[in-house]
């Protein structure tokens, strides 16, 4: 069958393709090739502007619009020479020389790739590719989801409810304040994203400048490759590596965000947690149907989705992390095949926080069932009278409200009153320990 996304093995390229299909300008073999090609021209046009040799205003324009202008039609021709090459690298070579030519630049065609080896065009390429990727989608997404996060916290700032610890009722808190635990987690990590660099591997065949050094020995070949990856392409280039790039740093890209993932994946059960609790509702959408054989179901699908693809997307981070900082002494072939596959982790992230905020448009707070939690658990103020009790310096209070409290149902605002009413405390003290609710013991509200 010809490709389809219905006939696509992968869902990224299937049943999810119309919303990361945006991506394959960073992740398709097409965009491999055209970020090989702007690599190649780049250094190219550099080693020029360095004197190695001189290029007419005509060529320049040429070349820049080999880059500009790449198609599809120029992919299918370098896939052609490969099939003849079997290399990939040297036919985009070949593909450069070739139009080169076509603007009667035969003389100087031979210092496209000069010096080079393949991996110095794709772990340069390929980090490329990632910190656009990075930039221009991951951060930005991210980021919103966070904005969107932010806002519910602001709005839900002073609703009580009822805290759970180990399934538990337990000291209420504020609604706002348990989502803005997860933006301040969010912004953590995302702050520790950023500050892990774009790194890139330049230096010949094992690292070392060695055709570089050869043919041209008085030039400071580290600098002109710090420059050039540096100054032109906006990476950071690695001062000592073998054949490839040793993808440490790439490989802390995928770990932090694993880290992110597994927050947001946190947030999902939390609020997958709440709508099962009737506390929050989910807005219907006429047509949709919850369940094929029960008629009343509106499924928390979104945070479910979410977290599936999030757990896709960790498990080949996981090894991609692992795996690509490992090579056998010099160089082995292994990265080549991972490395094309780190688009579809980042296309599951993608997809996941598109989820995510698909679902948190759909809730609608059930205030009534989140009043009628706490009103039902007076039991949970007990920490709270114990703790004024010590204060005023009462014999053993945490024990006499572990007795009144402890296991015991139907502890309400009738049987806590009744239990202050018993203590030898003052009139005044009684007054104030019977102001506490489950409604109004809940902390402070930071800013």
């Amino acid at each position: 069958m010809d490709l389809h996304a219905l006939t696509a093995i992968s869902p990224i390229d299937g049943r999810y393709r119309n919303q990361v299909q945006h991506l394959d300008e960073y992740f398709s073999e097409f965009a491999l090739m055209k970020y090989r090609v702007l690599v190649e021209v780049e250094y190219f046009q550099f080693l020029a502007d360095k004197k190695f040799f001189s290029l007419t205003a005509p060529m320049r324009k040429a070349l820049r619009e080999i880059v500009d202008n790449f198609s599809l039609d120029d992919a299918l021709l370098i896939k052609d020479t490969e099939k003849v090459t079997n290399h990939d690298v040297k036919a985009v070579e070949y593909f450069i020389k070739e139009k080169l030519k076509a603007v009667k630049a035969d003389k100087v065609t031979e210092w496209v790739h000069f010096g080079l080896t393949s991996q110095d065009i794709n772990n340069t390429a390929i980090p490329l590719s990632w910190k656009h990727a990075v930039e221009f989608e991951y951060l930005p997404s991210l980021l919103n989801l966070n904005r969107q996060l932010e806002l519910l916290s602001e709005e839900w700032r002073d609703i009580p409810m009822l805290a759970r610890t180990h399934g538990q009722p337990a000291s209420p808190t504020r609604l706002g304040k348990e989502i803005r635990v997860f933006v301040e987690r969010l912004e953590n990590q995302v702050e520790q994203f950023i500050y892990i660099p774009f790194t890139a591997k330049f230096g010949g065949a094992t690292g070392n400048f060695n055709a570089h050094q050869v043919a041209y020995p008085k030039k400071d070949w580290v600098k002109l490759g710090n420059d050039f990856v540096e100054g032109v392409l906006g990476l950071q280039r690695q001062q000592f590596t073998t054949q490839i790039e040793h993808y440490d740093f790439l490989a802390a890209h995928f770990d932090a965000m694993k880290r992110i993932n597994t927050i947001l994946l946190d947030f999902c059960r939390d609020i997958w947690t709440y709508v099962s609790m009737d506390y929050f509702k989910q807005r219907t959408k006429k047509g949709e149907i919850g369940s094929s054989a029960m008629p009343h179901k509106v499924n928390p699908i979104d945070f479910e989705n979410a977290e599936g693809n999030l757990g896709i997307a960790n498990a080949l981070l996981e090894h991609l992390a692992s795996k690509l900082p490992v090579s056998r002494l010099q160089r082995d072939l292994t990265d080549s095949t991972v490395l094309r596959n780190i688009g579809v982790p980042f296309a599951h992230i993608i997809l996941a926080v598109k989820s995510i905020e698909k679902g948190l448009g759909k809730l609608v707070l059930n205030d009534e069932r989140i009043y009628n939690d706490l009103d039902n658990n007076w039991a949970v103020v007990a920490e709270a009278i114990q703790t004024v009790l010590r204060r005023e310096n009462y014999p053993q209070p945490y024990e006499a409200l572990k007795e009144l409290t402890r296991g015991k149902n139907g502890i309400n605002k009738q049987s806590m009153h009744q239990f202050i009413d018993g203590l030898k405390i003052s009139a005044t003290l009684k007054k104030e320990l019977k102001k506490i609710s489950p409604h109004n013991y809940i902390g402070t509200n930071p800013d």
